[in-house]
């Protein structure tokens, strides 16, 4: 089965947040980067910053854990980039 990533996406101002699943993060990123979908959420917000990121072995798995991360407050999603990204530094750059 194919491998996932749970990601979480914000602006440079880190004003709003957004949570995304795939199976290959380099191109997703990239994706939003160039905003590939105009009129996609992300589009629409400049978030292109990834500050936030989980590895599955199976695609399943990253989809529950996306559905998990998105049923779960603001807060909470903050206290969990702040946990591994106190700083909140782009983790596509570098």
């Amino acid at each position: 089965m194919k491998e996932g990533f749970v990601y979480i996406l914000t602006n440079r101002n880190n004003t709003t947040l957004y949570v995304g699943v795939t199976s290959n993060l380099i191109l997703r990123i990239q994706e939003h980067k160039e905003k590939k979908d105009k009129n996609s959420f992300t589009a629409r917000y400049n978030l292109s910053k990834l500050v936030y990121y989980e590895t599955f072995q199976n695609m399943g798995d990253a989809i529950a854990r996306e559905k998990q991360l998105k049923s779960g407050s603001r807060a909470d999603k903050i206290k969990l980039i702040e946990r591994e990204n106190p700083e909140w530094k782009d983790l596509n750059e570098g």
